[in-house]
């Protein structure tokens, strides 16, 4: 009998997977991850010894498709989903819990035609197409948004918790883009290089895959010694050697930043479904616990002035507004549904 994880495409969804099943590992439960092979889902989880077995469905998001495209994607998802009722069957899947993102149609469609217990996580303020359109069929919906919910703390990998410290100076700088890299924040990172350098703080930069040697060259020429990486699975450490970070607004991101107490611009991914990533940011910009800055309204006058305050207040806010029981929380449930 197995508990079944499923979802993905971007970091924010795995994030979400990967606190669970760490937080199940030793909890003497099967496990089993169904994802996409488009989106990042196996660069996190293939042969990750957590889960008994790892599968990669052919499939793609539909919302977005017109004409032709639209139906050969929902061909694609038809056959995944044909797929994955026999990978749930052949596992004894007794619930499955999707994070959303089109890495998780296909098992999250499967499940219900099966009648086995969906549970469903939804990481933004903006609810996604997917996880509107299974709302009304899941078992749980869980939601830090949503008051409504059964279990509201996100969960956090608790390496975050652990690490955790009140930020009184700024003397490293992260810059988050997410593993695909973020134009906007390459070129504000590049353009603020000399202002940081002059004042002695250190620079770490997630440029993206695409971009490392296009943004170190750049930090090169400037003379300018910057941590520039793509990829990471240590994105914990980086972020904790940091005391200030200005950042895409995923919603992994804005929590692991939040229960970190590390102070951030957020930045949001201006073409987000929904534009959810403005609206996650702004849950923390009306908690003053955060600065947001519009693509094409990015102030770096406003952003040295930031850099030059008093950040311990908001540092030490950001950790008492965070609860570390997300995981826990989640697991649990997921525990009671397979005990039936």
């Amino acid at each position: 009998m197995s508990i079944v994880m499923s979802g993905g495409g971007t970091g924010g969804h795995l994030a979400i997977v990967r606190a669970i099943k760490e937080e199940l590992r030793d909890k003497d439960v099967d496990m089993l991850y169904i994802g996409s092979t488009k989106g990042a889902d196996r660069d996190w989880f293939d042969g990750d010894s957590d889960f008994l077995a790892t599968y990669f469905l052919d499939s793609k998001g539909v919302v977005n498709q017109r004409g032709v495209g639209k139906i050969l994607s929902l061909w694609g998802m038809f056959k995944a989903t044909l797929k994955a009722r026999k990978l749930l069957k052949k596992h004894n899947a007794k619930v499955v819990f999707s994070v959303g993102g089109f890495s998780s149609a296909p098992t999250a469609f499967a499940s219900l035609s099966l009648g086995i217990p969906l549970v469903i996580h939804e990481q933004n303020a903006s609810m996604g197409t997917l996880n509107r359109l299974l709302k009304p069929y899941a078992k749980e919906f869980i939601s830090s948004y949503d008051d409504n919910s059964k279990q509201t703390p996100y969960p956090i990998k608790e390496i975050y918790f652990k690490t955790a410290r009140v930020r009184d100076s700024i003397k490293h700088i992260i810059f988050l883009g997410g593993s695909q890299g973020a134009k906007a924040i390459n070129e504000l990172a590049l353009s603020l290089a000399p202002v940081l350098s002059q004042k002695g703080i250190s620079i770490t930069h997630q440029a993206g895959e695409r971009n490392i040697d296009e943004v170190k060259k750049a930090y090169e020429e400037m003379g300018i010694d910057a941590d520039v990486f793509g990829f990471t699975k240590d994105l914990p450490s980086h972020i904790a050697k940091a005391d200030f970070a200005i950042a895409r607004a995923g919603a992994s991101t804005l929590w692991e930043l939040s229960a970190n107490g590390l102070p951030t611009i957020f930045i949001p991914y201006p073409y987000a479904v929904g534009d959810h990533q403005y609206y996650n940011a702004k849950y923390l910009l009306d908690k003053k616990l955060a600065w947001v800055m519009r693509e094409g309204q990015i102030d770096k006058e406003k952003i040295e002035e930031v850099i030059s305050s008093d950040i311990s207040h908001i540092s030490k806010a950001l950790q008492e507004s965070v609860d570390s029981s997300g995981a826990k929380e989640i697991g649990e449930i997921l525990l009671d549904l397979k005990r039936g």
